[in-house]
């Protein structure tokens, strides 16, 4: 299936938003898209800001930038993520139909993480981050 990048981002919000109610959540969505995350999560008393992420795996995990793009009429732009606004990343992986969480803190002095999905050729096992481990909001 074809997806606009835009649609993608869509579906891996409204997967995310259906995940966190099955695990117990309230979801809130902020009335304006230029907030710097896309859903608030609520329970027990607590709100987290998550940002959504959409992505399909390549060579075998999935790979999460800290930055985001824009165009305008000078060009395409690149600017790194406030990780101060953001409490939690949701990752949405298409192939797996999965959600992964962690705190948006990991991301601190990193231009990407990556989760690894599939097991690596090598069959390294040491200082990888397992997407299967991240199922949880932290």
């Amino acid at each position: 299936m074809i997806h606009h990048t835009k649609n993608k981002g869509d579906l891996g919000v409204m997967k995310a938003q259906a995940d966190l109610c099955s695990k117990g959540y309230l979801v809130c969505i902020p009335l304006s898209e230029h907030s710097p995350f896309d859903l608030i999560a609520y329970r027990s008393g607590r709100f987290k800001r998550i940002q959504v992420k959409a992505r399909s795996i390549r060579n075998g995990k999935l790979s999460i930038r800290f930055e985001h793009s824009y165009s305008d009429k000078k060009g395409v732009h690149s600017k790194r993520v406030n990780l101060t606004a953001i409490d939690v990343y949701c990752v949405y992986c298409f192939e797996t139909d999965t959600c992964y969480y962690f705190k948006a803190h990991v991301g601190r002095g990193k231009t990407t993480i990556n989760l690894r999905v599939n097991t690596p050729k090598n069959n390294q096992g040491k200082h990888i981050r397992w997407a299967k481990d991240y199922r949880e909001v932290p």
